[in-house]
């Protein structure tokens, strides 16, 4: 099968517009970003004009397909990539004005409060947003009932005791696989913050599919994952996706960056008597 018709995906209506050699050209992690996007769109209803944050955003092909396809401005952020070489791809694009590239950290983000109408992560959030506090920090860029929006690789259920012996050897090779989590793990993790409405949580039909269909062209080398995907037939592998809405009776704390002193000395030891 040709990588044309391969990624033609029917289950993917708009990203089967995009060229084949762009979509691979603008590959930076393990899923495709470009229908990621489009699935997590399907449950967002984003209009021409809404401020968007796409967070880990990689070589800002999400990014281009969000303004593209809603007429929506995104600020493509990403800590690994390069934001130069982003903006030529957005250039090249012809959405100079509407996709703007950020380098930053998902842990020091260089916004104002309440500036995003939405906030979405495409296969990037489980590497910084499983920590109890996350959630709390990046809610305070989004307005009072915008949208959080998820999609990444994850575990179908969490794995509770043993680890089934055809996931032990890829799961052991890179311990950051561990940061993948279900659907329903999201859900709470979320939820129990009293910061968000987790309106939707699921799983891609077929998901380990475009999974593996996806690594044979962008790492076809990468056997362990290929095979293990392959092996597990979606019973434990796949895609995730979880919509939520800033609640606006959320209460949220401004991030301490530092905590203001006055020192004043004292004597070190007690005297002796």
């Amino acid at each position: 099968m040709s990588v044309s018709t391969s990624l033609f995906v029917p289950q993917f209506p708009r990203s089967c517009a995009y060229h084949p050699d762009w979509l691979l050209a603008s590959a930076s992690g393990g899923a495709n970003s470009v229908w990621l996007a489009e699935w997590l769109t399907t449950a967002l209803d984003l209009k021409p004009g809404m401020n968007v944050l796409d967070l880990g955003c990689g070589r800002a092909a999400s990014s281009i397909f969000l303004a593209r396809e809603f007429g929506v401005k995104v600020w493509a952020t990403d800590l690994w990539f390069s934001s130069t070489e982003n903006l030529k791809r957005i250039r090249d694009a012809g959405l100079e004005q509407n996709v703007f590239p950020i380098h930053a950290d998902a842990r020091s983000l260089p916004f104002a409060a309440d500036f995003f109408d939405a906030i979405v992560s495409i296969d990037a959030f489980p590497y910084f947003g499983t920590d109890d506090h996350y959630l709390s920090y990046l809610a305070r860029l989004v307005k009072p009932d915008g949208k959080i929006a998820i999609a990444a690789a994850g575990f179908i259920d969490e794995i509770e005791g043993d680890v089934p012996s055809h996931l032990v050897e890829w799961l052991s090779s890179e311990p950051l696989l561990w940061s993948m989590h279900s659907a329903a793990w999201w859900r709470r993790h979320w939820e129990r913050s009293g910061i968000v409405d987790v309106e939707l949580a699921d799983n891609m039909p077929d998901g380990w599919r475009r999974w593996v269909e996806w690594h044979r062209h962008i790492a076809p080398e990468n056997l362990l994952e290929i095979q293990t995907v392959e092996a597990d037939g979606g019973r434990h592998l796949g895609y995730q996706r979880v919509v939520a809405r800033r609640r606006r009776d959320a209460i949220l704390q401004e991030p301490i960056t530092s905590v203001p002193t006055n020192y004043i000395q004292q004597p070190l030891l007690r005297e002796h008597s």
